[in-house]
């Protein structure tokens, strides 16, 4: 009879996902190098490595192949580590003003980047401080 029974049992798991979706795809900012999040959102909605992803309100990730939705449970060793790292609720109603990011390279250099909008255009600019372990050598933006 107990077997019967556990036979009978079922187990149902819900994973309630994300129900953002854009009718077009939505103005994107860049954030730091190869990270872009929508523009003035409610949401953290970030695009990275042709993805759509944002962080659930339990703390989990989702991911979604395109801006109309189609969410999935995204295992955390797959999302990109640049987004993972980051606070939540930083980029929430983000509104594109320049960022500065700094990169400890392999060698005890440190790569800065600065991404602005300027005239309608994204620029990127990189410095190079240090290298070969001494950490003196001054940068010049390019």
């Amino acid at each position: 009879m107990m077997l019967i029974f556990a036979l009978l049992m079922q187990v149902q798991v819900r994973v309630t996902v994300p129900t953002v979706r854009f009718e077009v795809a939505p103005p994107m900012v860049v954030v730091q190098p190869g990270v872009q999040v929508v523009q003035d959102y409610d949401e953290e909605v970030f695009f990275v490595d042709g993805r759509y992803w944002m962080r659930g309100r339990d703390g989990r990730w989702y991911r979604a192949n395109d801006y109309r939705g189609g969410w999935i449970a995204a295992e955390p060793r797959v999302v990109p580590a640049p987004i993972v790292r980051l606070p939540p609720g930083r980029y929430k109603h983000h509104k594109g003003k320049p960022e500065k990011f700094r990169v400890a390279n392999a060698d005890g250099s440190v790569t800065e980047y600065k991404v602005k909008e300027k005239h309608g255009r994204t620029e990127v600019k990189v410095k190079e401080k240090g290298g070969n372990g001494n950490g003196k050598r001054k940068g010049k933006w390019r």
